[in-house]
């Protein structure tokens, strides 16, 4: 007889030309995907259609912000994976979908935003593990790459505040709270 195993948690593409699309979750410490009602008001704020945008998701985990970018026609999408787990399952998500605009790599989220040109990002996507404490470095380096419209979606376990973004150049466009999770969507400070 098999042994009877659970399967794997999901999410699923809220919108877009992967809508309904199921993303494999492993059980693993500190990975929290992005919840579908979280993720489906982050795209009402930035409207539906990301036709031409370039993203870059830090720490992309399940990769559900990411996929979802793509999904709604960005064209540059760039997944940042550390766990090789988490990269292979990205790598798979990516070919089961034939993603041609969603790269993978396997690499450090702050040093590849450290290391992207200044001013060639329409969003980037920073969800790292909330125990890392990663926030001021990561903001840091995401408020350089981004362009003139450009635009930081931040998820952390507390509230960020325009005077705390002050050092950063940046403000709060959009807040919300969804159980333990405060969602931002950040621009640049006027």
């Amino acid at each position: 007889m098999k042994p009877h195993t659970r399967p794997p948690n999901e999410v699923r593409i809220i919108g877009g030309l992967w809508k309904r699309t199921r993303l494999p979750v492993p059980d693993k410490p500190g990975l929290r995907p992005t919840p579908d009602r979280v993720r489906e008001t982050l795209f009402n704020w930035l409207g539906q259609d990301l036709t031409g945008w370039r993203c870059i998701d830090a720490f992309a985990g399940s990769g559900a912000l990411g996929f979802e970018a793509a999904s709604r026609g960005a064209t540059d999408v760039l997944l940042v994976e550390q766990d090789p787990e988490l990269v292979a399952l990205l790598r798979a998500t990516q070919h089961k979908l034939q993603a041609t605009a969603v790269k993978v790599e396997r690499a450090n989220g702050l040093t590849v935003l450290a290391r992207t040109l200044p001013a060639t990002c329409d969003l980037v996507f920073l969800d790292p593990p909330f125990d890392a404490n990663l926030w001021n470095k990561a903001l840091a380096s995401a408020a350089a790459l981004l362009q003139a419209q450009g635009r930081i979606y931040l998820e952390a376990p507390v509230a960020w505040s325009d005077e705390q973004l002050v050092p950063f150049g940046l403000a709060v466009e959009r807040h919300m709270k969804a159980g333990a999770v405060h969602a931002h969507l950040l621009h640049r400070a006027a």
